[in-house]
């Protein structure tokens, strides 16, 4: 999947299910639980145990897109990619894992918060602008920041949760992604793989998906 099938492809799904977790034995059942509920799109941050391997056995499913997150230097890069991935996650604007991504022709989504982040990362050729930490605005951050900049394409990741996710795509957000509104690390602890399926049904529900 080429970046711009990629980003039509998550603006079409509305949401990216998005798994960190330092439990090995709640990776697989999680994700699979969240893709029972819903998701296409999917993301295992590197911080995850066996991420790189899980990113290859869910990629190698028709039906789903994967990505690896907290990817920190261009080396992570192509682990990533070799693996499957198909788009780039990180939570800062470095040019170098941007630069990475784009040679190896995968969508590349770095951390931003302020407009000058989001702007830079936009002309190293990210097509997409993570907007984390949470900004203390929620959604009329977003909506300030597209104001005079409406060819971003900003995705949430952090502070969406069931009750403000569909406010942040009437504020103009491309999509969102749900961590732990989805991913409960109790649930995660206690192996509750049923209840991150019922709520990922919820979770989509409420973006009208």
């Amino acid at each position: 999947m080429k970046p711009a099938e990629f980003v039509s492809f998550l603006h079409e799904r509305k949401a990216s299910a998005i798994l960190r977790t330092s439990i090995p034995e709640a990776v697989g059942p999680a994700m699979e639980a969240a893709v029972r509920g819903g998701f296409r799109v999917i993301e295992f941050t590197l911080t995850t145990p066996g991420a790189l391997a899980w990113i290859e056995r869910f990629s190698a499913r028709d039906d789903l897109v994967v990505g690896a997150g907290t990817v920190l230097d261009a080396g992570a890069v192509d682990d990533a990619v070799r693996a499957g991935a198909k788009f780039i996650v990180s939570p800062v604007v470095d040019p170098a894992v941007i630069e990475r991504a784009v040679e190896l022709d995968v969508a590349a989504m770095p951390g931003t918060h302020t407009p000058t982040e989001m702007l830079a990362a936009t002309r190293a050729g990210a097509v997409l602008q993570k907007v984390f930490p949470a900004p203390a605005g929620g959604p009329a951050y977003a909506r300030a920041c597209l104001g005079p900049m409406p060819f971003l394409k900003l995705v949430p990741t952090s502070g969406v949760d069931r009750d403000n996710a569909r406010e942040w795509l009437a504020a103009g957000a491309w999509a969102v992604g749900f961590v732990a509104p989805l991913f409960d690390p109790g649930d995660l602890a206690a192996g509750r793989f049923d209840a991150i399926e019922r709520r990922a049904h919820e979770l989509l529900e409420a973006l009208g998906s």
